[in-house]
């Protein structure tokens, strides 16, 4: 004992009571937790108490929980790649644009028009005194032989030899695989006026025309004969 009552053996840590931690009348201070309440008074915590992540507020106002919105909205997840600004046909499929649709024409247009060009000819001698018979006959069966061709592979192919070399198909209304005979009489009869002598072309040209406009002004690539014919679709793959 020294005088004035203080004993420096009494408090070993630098002589001062109330060390951290402890309560200078010798009474353990309890040490607050991660996510509890700080008592009031505490220092850094400018006297008020910080509510634990997650944990409830003091004032009433529950906080949120880690990874959700702080007002209570959903977030929405990015569109996945190829949602927007492609053209979808049936199940999904991408509708062909015109481009290519007239390339399969035009190779369809080959395979039908080089055997009637030997037909033309062998039919040329046939008629040779009377050409304007011979003329009317030659068209006559080009016209039915390019009809007979599309309807024929639509039906039974689902696709001409023009369209699958390609890699296209035509999708009958609803999306079936295959095309029935009428429906596909319908989105081929722009070609019919062939069987008329000369003028019969001239009419299906301008309806070809008008077709190939058709299909670049629709968001679906479905040209008038595919309207008229129910709702046929020409398709990628």
């Amino acid at each position: 004992m020294t005088s004035g009552g203080y004993d420096p053996n009494q408090y070993p840590q630098g002589g001062q009571p109330g060390g951290y931690g402890q309560d200078p009348y010798g009474q353990q201070q309890p040490q607050p937790g991660y996510g509890q309440q700080q008592p009031y008074g505490q220092p850094g915590h400018g006297g008020a108490p910080q509510p634990g992540y997650g944990q409830p507020d003091p004032y009433g106002q529950q906080q949120p929980a880690y990874g959700q919105d702080p007002y209570g909205q959903q977030q929405q997840p990015y569109p996945q790649q190829g949602q927007y600004g492609q053209q979808q046909g049936f199940g999904g499929v991408q509708a062909a644009d015109l481009g290519i649709r007239l390339g399969a024409r035009a190779i369809d247009g080959a395979i039908v028009g080089i055997p009637m060009f030997f037909v033309n000819i062998g039919l040329s001698f046939a008629f040779i005194d009377s050409p304007f018979l011979g003329g009317i006959v030659i068209w006559l069966l080009a016209g039915i032989a390019l009809v007979g061709y599309n309807v024929g592979l639509e039906v039974t192919q689902g696709a001409t030899l023009g369209k699958k070399l390609l890699g296209l198909r035509v999708l009958a209304p609803g999306g079936a695989p295959k095309l029935t005979p009428e429906a596909s009489l319908k989105r081929n009869i722009f070609l019919a006026p062939m069987v008329v002598y000369c003028l019969g072309g001239l009419v299906t040209t301008g309806l070809a025309i008008y077709i190939a406009v058709t299909i670049s002004n629709d968001p679906n690539k479905q040209g008038w004969h595919d309207k008229f014919a129910g709702g046929t679709q020409v398709v990628k793959g």
